[in-house]
């Protein structure tokens, strides 16, 4: 017998806006009955001596320093673009925008 009613279910259908037959109802409260005692019992397994965490492996800042590196030239960017104009990419209008 499923703790969640059929009315809490088309309580939530209405609440998503999604339609449920009747039959969808009774199978949707054993499936959502399911899913809350799974629930319930995670929340259970948490114990006090357990410190919470954010992140099962504890790393901290594992990304590279920060390197000022020479990049392209604008010559090397714009050697494989499809339309160059002025030194920069040439794109097509979109929306029919005026220049």
């Amino acid at each position: 017998m499923p703790n969640i009613s059929r009315e809490e279910v088309a309580h939530l259908a209405r609440l998503a806006r999604l339609a449920v037959t009747e039959a969808e109802l009774d199978k949707f409260a054993g499936q959502l009955d399911v899913i809350l005692q799974s629930v319930a019992r995670v929340g259970e397994v948490a114990a006090d001596d357990i410190p919470p965490t954010s992140h099962a492996v504890p790393l901290r800042n594992v990304f590279r320093a920060d390197e000022i590196r020479p990049g392209l030239t604008q010559e090397q960017v714009l050697a494989g673009a499809p339309s160059v104009e002025d030194g920069r990419f040439r794109v097509p209008r979109i929306l029919g925008e005026q220049a």
